[in-house]
Parts: structure tokens; C-alpha cells; sequence
């Protein structure tokens, strides 16, 4: 009996062999990126550097600010707790997933800032919640429920607007939506490697706006300036301590460029298709 999979807003399943065959080199051929000047580092930071530039090229950022996280959860942690600061009021969208709420609410229940829910389809009731505090809008761009998308159009031009920072949880449109960080004024951007990137679990982005600045909630090695007590200021070595998963990145790179072949407006199409067919049976 042949398995139809239904749950790729879990994960994407069955990984390209392309992603498989990335994985499977990196760990046969490649060394620690960043940790060392002979040929199989080399090899690997520039392998590093090909997924940041491919990551960036899709999104509409630059290569330095492409960070490598564990997850989207780790990615929105980052952020969140990064760009929110004390007596800051945050607005966050009624479909959040814990992974953007429960980061925001440890903060609140902490008395560290203040936050209110906002409904994301009606665009009136983002602009009427925002307050002279308010410096960040946490946005869903859709749903892992219901599949509903939030307008990033209108509420990264209101962001711009009033000085507000805009957080986007891309986990379920990055590959299936396009996502343009500059046109739709993002600062912050939040993606699984796993789902819509065919990347194996174990790697996430978190991708940022020119000038963003964050606060660090995890120190360590960066390989560079190992006599600094301190992070980095720059990224993206500011927000990655310690060893990278090279082998999740060298299958995140080929997951991107397998998106990219197919290409996202082809992808978003078969999907409406596919879902417009399941539900009219």
C-alpha cells in the first residue's frame, strides 16, 4: 500500500537526493568552517559562505546578515529577546505560534515590556494598537492551522512608517512564498531549514535588515578575536557561538537551489491546486 504524506508543514518529506547526497559529502569531506586555515576549513567556510549568499539572494538581504540558527524557534528567540527592550510594548499577531508567543510572554511576565494581540487580517486594528512605545510587531506570515497569510505589505510599510521593527515567522512560507525583506520592510526574518527549504532538521536562519542590532543570549567561540571577552558587534558572528552544522548547511544550500530550479511562484501554484482539489473531495 503506497503512504500519501500529508505533514509537511511539519517537515518536507522525502528530502531531494541532491540535499542527501550535500549532507552525506559534508560529513566525508569537510571540516570545521572558521576553525583553522587548512584546506578542508577553507573548503567548509566557503561552502558556508555559498549558503549565506544563495539565502540572501532569495530573500533580499545581504550575505553578512544571513545568521545560522538551530531552528525558527531559536531564530525567533533570538530576535525577540534581542530587539525588545525594557518597558518596550510589542504587538503579536492572533495566529503566533508558541514559538513567537511564549519567547514574548517569558519577557512580559517579567515585567521586562508589555504586549498586545492584534488580529492579522484586519489591517485598522494594527494601526489603532500601536502605542508611542511600541517598537517591535511580531507578524506571522502564515499560519501552520489554517494556512492564512498575514499582508507583510501593509504592515512593514505601517512599520517603516511609525519606527516600529517588524519580526516575521516565516516557517511556513519561506519556499512555498515569495518573501522580498527589503520591499516589505522586515528586520528581522525567521525560517526553518527543514520545511519549505528541504534542509535536514538541525539548521535555521535568521535573517536581518542593514544596521540591525541585538542583544546576545548566548555567548561563546565565534572564530575570530578569540582575546575579546565579549561577542562580536558584526554579524552574522554576533549570534553564532560555537561550531556550525555544517552538514544541515551544505543541505539547506542545495535544499535553496533545489527550491530555486523549481521556483517558489510554481510551488505556491501546485500547492492552491493541491489544496483547492482536497478540499473540494
Amino acid at each position: 500500500m503506497k503512504n500519501v504524506y500529508l505533514d509537511n508543514a511539519a517537515t518536507t518529506f522525502p528530502k531531494p537526493p541532491v540535499v542527501i547526497q550535500a549532507v552525506t559529502e559534508a560529513m566525508r569531506y569537510y571540516g570545521n568552517p572558521g576553525r583553522g586555515s587548512h584546506k578542508i576549513s577553507l573548503k567548509a567556510a566557503e561552502l558556508v559562505y555559498d549558503c549565506r549568499e544563495a539565502a540572501a539572494e532569495m530573500f533580499s538581504a545581504e550575505p553578512e546578515n544571513v545568521v545560522f540558527t538551530m531552528n525558527a524557534t531559536q531564530s525567533l528567540n533570538y530576535a525577540i529577546k534581542g530587539l525588545v527592550n525594557k518597558g518596550d510594548h510589542v504587538l503579536i499577531d492572533n495566529i503566533a505560534h508558541n514559538a513567537s508567543y511564549r519567547p514574548l510572554m517569558t519577557l512580559c511576565t517579567s515585567d521586562y515590556c508589555t504586549a498586545d494581540v492584534y488580529n492579522f487580517s484586519d489591517c485598522a486594528d494594527i494601526e489603532e494598537k500601536i502605542k508611542e512605545n511600541t517598537t517591535v510587531i511580531i507578524a506571522t506570515h502564515q499560519s501552520n492551522i489554517t494556512s492564512n497569510t498575514s499582508t507583510l505589505e501593509f504592515i512593514g510599510d505601517l512599520c517603516e512608517k511609525r519606527g516600529v521593527k517588524l519580526i516575521v515567522d516565516a516557517s511556513q512560507s519561506a519556499g512555498h512564498m515569495p518573501t522580498d525583506m527589503k520591499r516589505q520592510h522586515i528586520t528581522s526574518l525567521c525560517i526553518p531549514g527543514h520545511k519549505g527549504l528541504f534542509s535536514p532538521m538541525g539548521v535555521g536562519l535568521l535573517i536581518s535588515a542593514p544596521g540591525t542590532v541585538y542583544k546576545t543570549t548566548i555567548e561563546g567561540g565565534a572564530g575570530i578575536n578569540s582575546l575579546d571577552l565579549t561577542m562580536p558587534d558584526e554579524l552574522p558572528e554576533r549570534l553564532e557561538a560555537g561550531t556550525l552544522p555544517l552538514p544541515a548547511i551544505a543541505g539547506l544550500l542545495e535544499g535553496i537551489r533545489f527550491v530555486n530550479k523549481i521556483g517558489i511562484e510554481n510551488i505556491h501554484k501546485d500547492e492552491c491546486k493541491m489544496a483547492e482539489y482536497a478540499v473540494m473531495q
